[in-house]
């Protein structure tokens, strides 16, 4: 196993090319070839294995050595590039295409795949006899999204010689609330393979829909996510004699009430806006008015227009309104993740790559943006590119029993990832091939 240095995203399309050999122009390319269903078939059991040691031994945030360990063991052999990163336990691994031409710019093309590595703090109540005991778990399926980009590492890898270009190989670890993607992509992921990459896509896989059916959409797909932290400051007193203090409690829990109202009145329904107070902290003891109160709220919008006007006006909303009860407020307002929007084009080629393979009846077109949050939306601001979800719910399992991701009783399926790894591969074969003839 090779190693790609840390710095990477410095290599030059010179040294690029002098190091792997680019094809002259005048020769004829060879037709590509992508992995088949029975491809797919035949590493699906040691795809659920891998699975299932990453999710009996899950870790959480940036740091994930165990992760790191199982990854770069069930890739060891394969003729790849692989990096680990300086500040977190990513890897990124690049598959050096054997028919690799040059496009317009003089670079050879790439596409990204990626796949986040970590779980959650969250005691598990699946009952598999895989289930994690540390007080952590896959309940994003985070396990599965790893395992499944291994899978079409390796499919790639057996028909390496035909691809055009270059695929990248995203592992991240702290998805979860840690921005990892911006962090792999500080330390060079976009540019890993010389060039940077041409296109990126990634999946999101669902413990409540459907197994095996796909869904995405143009245009904005996912929520921006801001945190607001309100200080209400006020004056301490005896809750006996309420009126010779100023109550923070009071004034907070009408901020809770008044956000909503503003939103509804401010805010077109059509650009939408989700303001949720998802922390409310104040006082000692039951007697006691205390001098402050905290609120936490949690701000989801689907535009850059809707995100911005929403940090220009809130905080000057409480201020204003804590004012005129005679008490002061800090506002401490921080965006966290951008919206994840789709390249219009890059997720029409994400959906009917899906129904080639897998047809009509398994692929939807979501008619609406989804009100969760993802970092991949990192990748997306800075390439063209596609973000969806597939369905991995228990194949017995009632609808009414199944829980959504994030429950304590998610249970995700391995039944599809020999689907998933299959379409990730041609995702990125498929890429190259129409920037190939482009």
């Amino acid at each position: 196993m090779s190693s790609l240095p840390n710095n990477a995203a410095t290599a030059t399309t010179t040294a690029d090319a002098a190091t792997h050999p680019i094809p002259a122009p005048t020769e004829a390319a060879a037709p590509i070839h992508l992995p088949t269903a029975e491809d797919a078939a035949d590493i699906a059991p040691g795809l659920v294995t891998l699975r299932r040691a990453l999710h009996e031994n899950v870790e959480v945030g940036l740091d994930l050595p165990v992760t790191q360990k199982l990854v770069l063991e069930a890739i060891e052999g394969l003729d790849i590039e692989v990096s680990t990163g300086e500040n977190l336990s990513s890897i990124i691994v690049v598959l050096r295409g054997g028919a690799r031409k040059t496009d317009s710019t003089g670079g050879v093309p790439a596409v990204l795949l990626r796949g986040d590595m970590d779980g959650l703090p969250v005691n598990e109540a699946t009952g598999f006899d895989f289930a994690a005991t540390s007080g952590r778990m896959h309940a994003c399926g985070h396990d599965l999204h790893t395992a499944g980009l291994v899978g079409a590492l390796k499919l790639l890898h057996r028909d390496r010689e035909s691809l055009p270009g270059d695929v990248v190989f995203m592992f991240q670890p702290g998805e979860e609330g840690f921005d990892g993607a911006g962090k792999m992509i500080d330390e060079g992921v976009l540019d890993a393979a010389g060039p940077r990459v041409k296109a990126a896509f990634g999946i999101h896989v669902s413990a409540d829909a459907d197994l095996g059916v796909a869904s995405s959409r143009p245009g904005s797909y996912m929520a921006a996510f801001s945190k607001m932290t309100i200080t209400v400051h006020g004056k301490g007193t005896h809750a006996s004699r309420p009126a010779t203090g100023k109550d923070p409690i009071q004034v907070g829990a009408m901020l809770v009430g008044q956000l909503q109202e503003y939103v509804t009145r401010r805010f077109d329904i059509f650009a939408p806006l989700v303001v949720t107070v998802g922390q409310f902290n104040g006082g000692t003891a039951p007697n006691v008015v205390p001098d402050f109160a905290t609120l936490v709220v949690s701000v989801r919008t689907f535009s850059e227009t809707v995100t911005s006007r929403a940090e220009a006006e809130l905080p000057n909303l409480v201020r204003d309104l804590v004012a005129a009860h005679g008490l002061s407020a800090e506002v401490e307002y921080e965006q966290i993740l951008p919206p994840t929007i789709n390249n219009d084009a890059e997720a029409e080629f994400f959906l009917s790559t899906f129904t080639e393979l897998f047809g009509e009846e398994r692929t939807v077109r979501k008619a609406n943006p989804l009100p969760g949050s993802e970092d991949f939306s990192r990748v997306l601001d800075a390439v063209p590119g596609a973000y969806g979800h597939f369905g991995v719910a228990l194949p017995n399992l009632p609808v009414d029993e199944r829980e959504a991701n994030h429950s304590p009783r998610a249970r995700h399926s391995d039944d599809g990832l020999a689907d998933q790894a299959l379409f990730l591969a041609h995702l990125a074969g498929r890429r190259l091939a129409q920037l190939a003839e482009n």
